[in-house]
Order: C-alpha cells, then structure tokens, then sequence
C-alpha cells in the first residue's frame, strides 16, 4: 500500500517536472552573428584590435606620436634630403647632362675653388653683405618705431595698422612689379616727386644705373620687411608689464631712461628672434630681384641666392650654384644656433 502511494507521487512528480521544462526552440535559418556586435562591424572592430598603429589612433592615446612622426617625415623627404643632396652636387661635377645619373665625377673642393676664383665672386659677396646688413637694420629701427607708436591709444590706430600690413600680405613679386613702377627712369613715381619738390634737375635710372640698381632693391626690400618686424616687435612690447614703466614714472625716470632700462632688455629676446628671421629671411629674397634688376647692370645689384640660381638654371652650371647655396645654407645655419644659444642663456641666468 505504502509502495503504491510512493510510486504515484514519484509519477506525479515527474509530469510536474516535463510540464515545466522549457519547450525546445526551433532553429532559427540564419547563421549566429559574429562575435563583436555584428557580422561586419565586430569583424572591423577585431581588426583594429590587432593592428597596434589602428588601436592607438582608435584609441587616442598616442595620437601626438603620430603628428611628430608625419612632420619628421615631412621634414626628411621636403627639407633634409635636398639639403644633402645639393652638398652631395657640390662636391661633384654635375652638369644638364648628368643631372639625372647618380654617378658623376667626384670634384671635391675644387668647385669651391672655381667659384670663389671668379672675378664677380668679390663684388657679389660685398653686394650681399650690404643687402642684408641695411635691410635688417632699417627694417628694425622702422618696425620698432612703429611698434611703439602703436602702443599708445589713439583713434583708428586699429585701421592704420592695418595699412601697413597690407604690404606684407601682397606677394613679393606683386611688390615688386609696383616698385618697378614707382623707381621707372621715365616715368617713375619717385623720380616725378623729387622733381616737383626741386631735389634733383634730371631723370635717375635707379634700376639701370650701376651706382643706384642695389640701393634700389634695399628700399624695396625694407618695404616688404617693415610689417613683419612690426608685428613681432608689438607682441614682445605688449607683454612687458605695465607695472614696471608706472613705478619708473613714480621715481621720475623720462622716456628715455624707461626705454634704454625697461624696453630693450625685456625685449632682448624678441629682439634676437626678429634679427634672426629677418637675416634668414633676407638671405631668401629672390623675387625682388628677379622683378627689379635681375642682378644687373653688370652684377651690380646681383646677391649670392640669385647668383645661384643663375649658374644653376640660366648657364646650367649646377655644381657652382650648389656650392653657394651651401655656403649660404651653413650662413643661415650659423645664424640659428647663435640664437638658440643665445636664448638658452638668457633662460640660464
């Protein structure tokens, strides 16, 4: 009796357990997503896993690597490899024929020796120091003043300075196609006003006459450079405190006494940097003497960046005109490293 009763509930026990299992699904026809989230999105998703370049641009992390090696790239195959490749052409003898062949005679120093042995290497060497030495010093002494006139409020000084950066702005050629203009023997601009005030009785041919050809690509010159100087003089003035020129006022000092003791030492480094740039600068003036004198009359006006382009694309004399732009490449490169050392001292002290 007790054995019956036993296996009824066992019986019954086991239907309640069938009738609460789960029902059996049916297989769906489609095949199971991927892991990842989707067939083709988890399958991207994996593979930027696995590439670490991808992972980190995905992720951010060294995505500041990445910048710094695309400007090194930049920099070997747009700046490093014409550098040495120019002084590799310098010590060869290259020529419009072999230009394209990697196997040329080797020169050595002899292509410096032909070129400083020319009779017009003098002259234009003597030309380059004075385009470079009163351009940078008028453009200075021009760009400071203005820098500091414009630190005292008046109305529209806004829009004058405005004016005076419009020159900047222009191209160097568009310049100097005007200033070809303006100093035209002629009819020139300049020549017509010194008549009419009765400063001169005749016509000066400023860019055919030998004694006034390069004066006359200096003047253009400091004109295109006054802005620039303009600019980076009146930032350095605007971060001097105002602090110091009100307590040197209280004590009694002048102008003067503020500017020799306040100014120019606390625009010492500003200082450096725009004589810096602006020699570098200079040094790369091409167009100005292309569109004014084309270094004529007899190299009277010719300076050595476009000297080198004329041995080197007007009589195909290519190993000389690599040899003075690498001449003018290590100038420019003396240049920087006085000034880098320079400002490292001063932040030194």
């Amino acid at each position: 009796m007790t054995s019956t009763r036993t296996g009824q509930s066992m019986t019954d026990q086991s239907v309640n357990f069938q009738s609460k299992a789960p029902a059996a699904r049916t297989p769906s026809p489609y095949p199971p997503p991927a892991r990842g989230g989707g067939t083709k999105e988890g399958t991207r998703r994996s593979t930027l896993t696995r590439i670490p370049l991808l992972r980190t641009l995905r992720d951010g992390s060294g995505f500041d690597v990445v910048l710094v090696l695309c400007a090194v790239g930049y920099l070997l195959v747009f700046a490093a490899f014409p550098l040495v490749y120019t002084l590799v052409m310098s010590l060869q003898q290259v020529d419009l024929f072999s230009l394209t062949s990697f196997d040329r005679p080797f020169a050595g120093l002899d292509n410096y020796r032909d070129v400083f042995s020319r009779p017009e290497a003098l002259q234009i060497l003597k030309n380059t120091v004075i385009f470079v030495v009163l351009s940078i010093t008028f453009q200075l002494s021009i760009g400071f003043g203005l820098a500091l006139f414009f630190q005292q409020p008046f109305p529209g000084a806004t829009y004058i300075r405005g004016v005076f950066l419009a020159g900047w702005i222009m191209p160097a050629l568009v310049v100097g196609g005007i200033w070809k203009w303006i100093l035209a023997g002629d009819f020139g601009v300049l020549n017509y006003a010194l008549t009419s005030l009765h400063l001169t009785d005749g016509k000066i041919f400023w860019l055919s006459d030998p004694d006034f050809a390069l004066f006359a690509v200096i003047i253009a010159n400091i004109w295109l450079g006054i802005p620039f100087n303009m600019i980076l003089l009146s930032v350095g003035l605007a971060a001097i405190p105002r602090d110091l020129y009100e307590a040197a006022e209280i004590d009694g000092a002048r102008a003067g006494r503020r500017f020799l003791h306040i100014t120019l030492p606390m625009m010492r480094s500003t200082l450096g940097a725009v004589v810096s740039l602006g020699i570098i600068f200079t040094m790369q003036q091409f167009d100005l003497i292309a569109a004014l004198t084309k270094g004529g009359p007899a190299n009277a006006s010719n300076v050595a960046q476009y000297w080198s382009w004329q041995m080197s694309f007007e009589t195909y004399e290519i190993s000389a005109g690599s040899v003075v732009a690498v001449l003018m490449i290590a100038l420019v490169i003396l240049v920087a490293a006085l000034y880098v050392r320079s400002t490292e001292r001063e932040h030194a002290a």
